[in-house]
């Protein structure tokens, strides 16, 4: 549980490699690159590229050509789509009222750091264990990158049943204020019965318009009827002590949401997901097209 989370860091290279080689970007990261090592990119790129028989079963080509083509279908597509989702959602409610932003499980998330002239009126908080939070602080440091004074830290496990308390305790905090809060890539590691109490602390903290982004697994994830790269990626998480737990269907989803005063504003298949947010990118790059991921949905619900 003290351990900084390596998925985290795997989707901050994913970010920063697609910052650095595409021209028309899905999501424009511009400072996931600085957050890591020059050795911990140079490793984490061979290591990929090393494992490109697992991803790709007779690939022939150069150790470049693996990477590209890996990061491309395997560690790209989550990490880049759901951060295009949830900070477009995150403008639309900062333009209508929202006044703060909770980041649950911020991991490497950069936002604070690179944000826009809309986010000023913002109060963001990120929330995350102890030695995750301590060791983004300390990579900030080390590359001259202080936090915005609109932005604070909330050591927490969301695990926790008082998780909540410390937000509440933060003098920033202001439980009437209408409130943004996403939750990415977290559904697929927490056992159903920690995701229905998250929801329901989330319910009874956040005041009615506030809304929640988050991407989940389906009904299909970790099943035999999941797709190829959904199956590979559960091996990956797997092999980091990540296990991926649960998937829900569109009716389960809707009926959690609903019971702890949630209503679903906007949900995405990967279908829809590749349309509205990969097109730009694939017609720019017909040789290196992306897919939304298999098996994963993403969801907007406001506080009714």
């Amino acid at each position: 549980m003290e351990e900084k989370s390596m998925t985290a860091l795997v989707s901050a290279f994913a970010r920063a490699y697609h910052a650095n080689t595409r021209e028309v970007k899905i999501f424009d990261d511009t400072l996931a690159a600085r957050l890591l090592t020059e050795e911990e990119y140079a490793t984490i790129s061979q290591s990929m590229a090393k494992g490109v028989q697992f991803f790709f079963p007779g690939f022939t080509g150069s150790e470049k050509a693996a990477l590209g083509k890996i990061v491309d279908a395997q560690l790209s597509p989550s990490p880049l789509g759901r951060a295009a989702f949830a900070e477009q959602a995150l403008h639309t409610a900062a333009r209508i009222g929202a006044k703060q932003y909770l980041i649950l499980g911020a991991g490497y998330d950069t936002f604070a750091c690179r944000q826009p002239d809309w986010a000023a009126g913002l109060q963001i908080f990120e929330l995350d264990r102890p030695a995750t939070a301590a060791d983004k602080q300390a990579r900030l440091s080390r590359v001259g990158l202080t936090f915005p004074e609109n932005a604070h830290y909330v050591q927490a496990d969301l695990t926790d049943a008082a998780w909540a308390d410390k937000l509440y305790a933060h003098p920033a905090f202001d439980a009437e204020k209408i409130t943004f809060c996403s939750l990415l890539g977290l559904t697929y590691y927490l056992p159903r019965e920690a995701f229905a109490a998250l929801l329901r602390d989330l319910g009874s903290l956040l005041c009615k318009g506030s809304s929640l982004v988050f991407d989940y697994p389906d009904e299909n994830n970790g099943t035999e009827r999941a797709g190829e790269r959904a199956k590979k990626q559960a091996l990956l998480a797997g092999g980091a002590n990540e296990a991926m737990c649960a998937g829900y269907s569109d009716s389960d989803m809707e009926a959690l949401l609903s019971a702890h005063g949630f209503l679903i504003y906007e949900h995405l298949t990967p279908e829809e997901i590749t349309i509205q947010y990969f097109q730009a990118h694939n017609d720019a790059n017909p040789k290196h097209p992306m897919t939304a991921f298999d098996n994963v949905n993403y969801c907007l619900a406001v506080k009714a």
